[in-house]
């Protein structure tokens, strides 16, 4: 009997201490989804500088500013296949590599279509690495999955709330648009390398919380009503998330006139708003899709009116920034991902990721361009009434063609 309590307790002990070696490893990858979501912020919050050095038209930077999500949605479905036939170490690998280098090669850049190229490569890195972290967490994780997908979004709040900050200080502390850029890539390199020592693949390939599972529910293939329907959203949700960044600190800038610490201390309250993607993901499990992603949706059409209006003080652009992420960032977006994964069999969870990637992204790489057109005609109010107050609401409304019944159990 002593014998057979000890052998139990040992096993237990071992256990207990492989889970805590893997969430020293997750947490680690968490550092680098940080870095990912920072570097995005780059090319917009150096945008005047970068339009002024390369002598680049107002649509031809609004492009540049969200051309990084083209990568990232033309890598998301291959990076899925790569995960299959490879590991998602591999893959997570390449990803922060591919980033990082991308970024230095920013500083190299000579015209549009020489910094476009860098983008989109550096978008390709981030997709294979927010692909590989989605699946990764909705497979250790797997009993609470939308939550699971919520503690990486954190990472993307964190990056969100960080990089602004620490671009805008940066660039003002040494009068050069290029040194946030070598910062971030080399930080970048440094990370990658301390992955590859110590993240292992018995946890980053973990399929045994999937495999204990009971599954049931969820479509075989990525052909069916509900991820065609959560992709449409994704996309406008892709294209009204990524208007709003690309654009927002060359409009706080140009038309407000605040410095690149000042809007480096506005941009930062969308990141903020961003770390309430856990508890965004918590509402996912909890309450229904419909009323989580609609009501939400339903927050940013109103936002959309207002955003753009001059004059505000300060203090109001952060707060309505704080509104974005927290009912964009979030929840929308947590709970987008969330739903991809959910429509498709456990078992297919990389696939779900993959899809939910390259549909968002796919019209964020619009997003940027949009919003410059639509501000090069019409002027910023307007911009921001169409390609975020109407394309929310197009969202609050397609949310209640959704099949709940046929979700993965």
């Amino acid at each position: 009997m002593s014998s057979t309590t000890q052998v139990k307790t040992g096993a237990a002990a071992e256990r207990s201490g492989a889970r805590t070696v893997a969430l020293a490893m997750f947490g680690l990858l968490l550092v680098a989804y940080t870095l990912m979501s920072a570097d995005r912020y780059l090319i917009n919050m150096l945008g005047p500088d970068i339009r002024a050095a390369l002598s680049l038209t107002l649509p031809q930077m609004g492009a540049l500013a969200t051309m990084f999500t083209l990568g990232i949605a033309l890598a998301g479905l291959p990076g899925g296949a790569l995960i299959a036939r490879t590991s998602r170490r591999t893959v997570l690998l390449l990803g922060i590599g591919l980033f990082s280098v991308a970024t230095l090669l920013f500083t190299q850049a000579t015209g549009f279509v020489s910094m476009f190229v860098f983008i989109v490569m550096q978008g390709a890195g981030m997709s294979f690495l927010a692909t590989s972290m989605f699946a990764l967490s909705a497979s250790y994780f797997s009993k609470t999955r939308v939550a699971a997908v919520g503690i990486v979004n954190v990472c993307f709040g964190l990056g969100s709330f960080l990089g602004p900050w620490a671009v805008g200080n940066i660039r003002s502390s040494t009068g050069s648009w290029q040194m946030p850029m070598v910062v971030f890539g080399l930080t970048g390199i440094a990370l990658a390398i301390l992955v590859a020592l110590v993240v292992r693949s018995w946890f980053t390939e973990t399929k045994g919380a999937a495999h204990h599972s009971e599954s049931t529910g969820g479509a075989d293939s990525l052909m069916n009503h509900n991820t065609i329907l959560f992709s449409v959203m994704s996309a406008l949700y892709g294209l009204t998330v990524y208007g709003f960044l690309g654009l927002y600190p060359t409009f706080l800038r140009d038309v407000m006139k605040l410095t690149p610490a000042e809007v480096g201390g506005i941009m930062p309250f969308f990141g903020l708003g961003s770390l309430l993607a856990y508890f965004a993901g918590q509402l996912g499990d909890r309450f229904p899709t419909k009323v989580v992603i609609s009501t939400s949706s339903l927050v940013l059409a109103v936002l959309g009116f207002f955003l753009y209006l001059p004059g505000l003080s300060i203090g109001m652009y952060r707060l309505m920034a704080l509104g974005v992420g927290t009912f964009g960032a979030a929840i929308v977006y947590t709970n987008l991902a969330g739903g991809h994964i959910k429509s498709l069999r456990r078992s297919l969870a990389s696939k779900g990721s993959s899809m939910f990637v390259s549909s968002i992204y796919a019209g964020g790489a619009l997003g940027g361009l949009m919003m410059g057109s639509l501000v090069a005609n019409w002027g910023w109010g307007v911009a921001g009434q169409i390609q975020i107050s109407l394309l929310s609401l197009i969202t609050a409304i397609l949310v209640f063609g959704l099949r709940p019944s046929e979700f993965s159990k």
